[in-house]
């Protein structure tokens, strides 16, 4: 990849440029799937923190869990989960807005004094599109983006995942990305543009 395009994976559509990564070890948990999906999900994200570099642990000293998967038919579901309201500051206006734009899913961070990633919500509404998934390739692609801060535009005109024969995975460019981003001499956190660069030289010279 060239700087330019990943520098365009970290560029909000406010303009700003933002890119972090998790500043502590992974602790997740997955509600609202069939027991045998359970370890589809925690596969998924076992596999991309393990390509970041990054660690899972069983416990976080201080939430508990930090990354929260909630999978679900219909938003207002979410407004039944006991105290879910205390951990997502206005939970009700949240739902009402993703409602109305239909939306079928929707990522909030929470984040550590450094500015690094210390927890993670996702909200998944199965509508068709994402039940014509297969779970497989519905886990990697939460787990991809939640392993770094992209932009809110990245993967709306190129996705993360590829199709190899019938299976998706990772596109190679987008696994190096994210090798990149975890290189413990980066920063955990950048908002200069020229990360981008710094990024770009780290990803494997083409073939």
């Amino acid at each position: 990849m060239q700087p330019a395009e990943i520098e365009a994976l970290f560029t909000r559509s406010d303009g700003q440029y933002l890119c972090a990564r998790w500043g502590r070890p992974i602790v997740p948990v997955v509600f609202g799937v069939a027991e045998e999906t359970l370890p589809v999900f925690k596969g998924a994200i076992e596999a991309v923190v393990a390509l970041a570099g990054h660690k899972m642990a069983e416990t976080d000293p201080e939430l508990g869990v930090n990354l929260m998967v909630f999978v679900f038919r219909d938003w207002a579901e979410l407004l039944d989960v006991p105290n879910l309201d205390r951990l997502v500051e206005g939970l009700g206006p949240l739902v009402a807005r993703l409602q109305a734009a239909e939306a079928n899913q929707y990522r909030i961070f929470r984040f550590d004094a450094q500015n690094a990633i210390k927890a993670a919500f996702v909200f998944l509404r199965m509508d068709g599109a994402l039940s014509d998934m297969p779970a497989e390739a519905l886990a990697l692609q939460q787990a991809v983006q939640v392993i770094l801060l992209w932009s809110d535009t990245a993967f709306t005109t190129s996705p993360a995942l590829a199709l190899a024969g019938d299976m998706a995975v990772l596109r190679p460019e987008i696994a190096s990305v994210i090798r990149a981003a975890y290189d413990p001499v980066l920063p955990a956190v950048a908002s200069d543009p020229a990360h981008a660069l710094r990024l770009a030289a780290r990803l494997p010279a083409p073939n």
